[in-house]
């Protein structure tokens, strides 16, 4: 992105204004303003064009759309919070009451399924060890003996039931010396005898820690706690009297107070049963992907759900959210001129949609609107700010 920005630095030509030095300068910009920018506002400053190379605007990825009038969908807004979906967390416990002899993360550390969390010192995790090795010692004996029985018996000093029983013995000691391991490995008892060792089920990041080392813990104590941040739920809270506008599978604009510039699209995909009785609200859910590492647990915000409903107001100049940057302060947008200029339009909202917005001024039907790749266009118009103040 970076080699990007230096290439649209290097090939713009900016068309601004700026500002000559002398009467006679003053003079002829003044006609200039006259004849060209007659209709305009006074740019304050900003450069009222750019423009780019054919090459830069393909690498920037600018697309442009005509600038047409629509009915804005209806909506409901419903404040939330962002968590953690259950299908990607790992609540770790200790599973066996002994000490905590080992933590081997600190909260924040992204760890893999199978990683340590933690050890735990427990008696019964070594019981579970002994028990295993023991019964797994008795099978091979009793293997072995089935094995020099066969061997008897070929040479007339073994009987056929002797074998068979010894057989017996040894297949049933086998299985249950895998019930032995397993039921330790399950538990997290390894060979060495009582120590407990507890790996995290899932990949994701270590959210919580709630032990410290040489603590007592009982088995269903929570050691720690893994969350997989790559998808996360949006908690929204549906009052009663919206109950009825909101549906599972709507499309749903969640934005947060921490990233109030930025909009995270998702789907409805759950509307509770059950009225929350002390808030009497209900929790409409939506799933949502964590671009950019930015979501967190626990941040507030507000989800903006598609109701479905026809318009109820008249068309009217809409345009998407992607067109529309803020430059010194004021919102802009960028329109593209056949010779492949750019200009820059200072534009008045009014009304909010699901990723559009309405336009009350700035902006006149038919224009061609960019509506992909305005950042490079606005970091042309700062560049050439920058030099004029030089």
């Amino acid at each position: 992105m970076k080699r990007a920005v230096v290439v649209v630095v290097a090939a713009l030509v900016i068309f601004g204004c700026k500002k000559p030095s002398g009467k006679k300068g003053q003079d002829e910009s003044a006609a200039k303003a006259e004849a060209g920018h007659a209709d305009e506002k006074e740019h304050e400053g900003l450069p009222k064009r750019v423009r780019l190379t054919p090459e830069v605007i393909v690498a920037a990825g600018i697309k442009t759309a005509p600038v047409t009038k629509t009915a804005l969908a209806e909506s409901v807004d419903l404040p939330g919070e962002i968590a953690a979906d259950p299908d990607h967390s790992a609540q770790i416990g200790a599973r066996m009451a002994g000490r905590l002899e080992k933590i081997a993360v600190q909260e924040g550390a992204a760890v893999k399924a199978g990683d340590l969390i933690a050890v735990v010192r427990a008696p019964e995790a070594g019981e579970l060890s002994s028990a295993a090795q023991s019964l797994g010692a008795r099978a091979a004996a009793a293997r072995g003996n089935a094995t020099r029985l066969e061997a008897l018996l070929k040479s007339g000093l073994a009987s056929q039931q002797e074998v068979l029983a010894a057989k017996a013995e040894a297949d049933a000691l086998e299985a249950e010396a895998r019930a032995a391991r397993e039921r330790a490995g399950a538990f997290g008892a390894g060979a060495s005898g009582a120590s407990l060792a507890l790996r995290s089920p899932i990949a994701g990041i270590v959210v919580a820690r709630h032990a410290v080392v040489g603590q007592p813990v009982t088995a269903d104590q929570t050691i720690a706690t893994v969350v997989d941040l790559g998808h996360v739920w949006f908690l929204a809270r549906l009052f009663e009297q919206n109950l009825s506008r909101v549906r599972v599978g709507a499309k749903a604009e969640v934005r947060l107070n921490a990233f109030p510039e930025e909009a995270f699209g998702g789907v409805v995909d759950y509307v509770a049963s059950q009225i929350d009785p002390s808030a009497r609200t209900v929790v409409a859910r939506i799933r949502l992907e964590n671009r950019k590492d930015m979501l967190r647990l626990g941040l507030f915000g507000s989800a903006r759900i598609d109701t479905g409903e026809a318009p109820s107001h008249a068309p009217s100049i809409v345009i998407p959210r992607t067109a529309i940057v803020e430059i010194g302060g004021k919102r802009v947008a960028f329109v593209r001129h056949p010779d492949d200029d750019f200009e820059l339009h200072e534009i008045v909202l009014g009304a909010s949609g699901l990723g559009r917005v309405e336009v009350l001024a700035g902006l006149r039907e038919g224009e061609d609107l960019v509506v992909e790749g305005v950042f490079t266009l606005k970091s042309a118009v700062l560049k050439a700010t920058l030099v004029e103040e030089d």
